[in-house]
């Protein structure tokens, strides 16, 4: 059980109203994923981390030894990466909301990708490859991983607010 001013530290950055858009498009872009990533296990036993897939595309430019090592799958991991950009898409147009559908600054949304991929690399994971798979076989270690995952995000975006930082 958690101690009381743990439970406190939690109310205070869960917002009031999680889903203010509702909840069915984040629904069904879940059962996408779940169901994409079914299917390369059940195809290929392999786990779909989208980190690896991006490792994997780097060994299209990169003579390094870390980026090879997946060289022989690399052609259908950037096809399902391209397959989870084009979804997104289509989704987007698909709702009449166009392409482009938020007001951060492009330098930022790289700068976070960049950091982001840094971190996975760090972490040997990412939010796809523990959220997903990970969770999904009852892994310990991916357990810990979301959770990290989740607290470090919800502590940062709260200091990136209290910062006065905006989109």
């Amino acid at each position: 059980m958690l101690p009381l001013e743990t439970l406190a530290l939690l109310a205070d950055v869960v917002p009031a109203e999680p889903f203010p858009e509702g909840i069915a498009h984040y629904a069904v872009g879940g059962l996408l994923v779940g169901l994409g990533v079914t299917v390369i296990y059940l195809g290929t036993g392999i786990a779909a981390g989208a980190s690896t897939f991006l490792e994997s595309t780097l060994s299209y430019g990169s003579k390094l030894s870390r980026f090879d090592r997946y060289r022989a799958s690399r052609d259908w991991r950037v096809v399902f990466t391209v397959g989870i950009v084009a979804g997104a898409a289509g989704y987007q147009l698909a709702t009449g909301d166009g392409i482009w559908v938020t007001e951060v600054a492009w330098w930022r949304l790289l700068l976070g990708g960049i950091l982001v991929g840094i971190g996975t690399r760090l972490g040997k994971g990412c939010t796809s490859g523990h959220g997903v798979c990970g969770v999904g076989s009852v892994s310990g270690t991916s357990f810990i991983g979301v959770i990290s995952f989740l607290l470090v995000a919800i502590v940062t975006a709260h200091l990136v607010m209290a910062a006065g930082v905006t989109p």
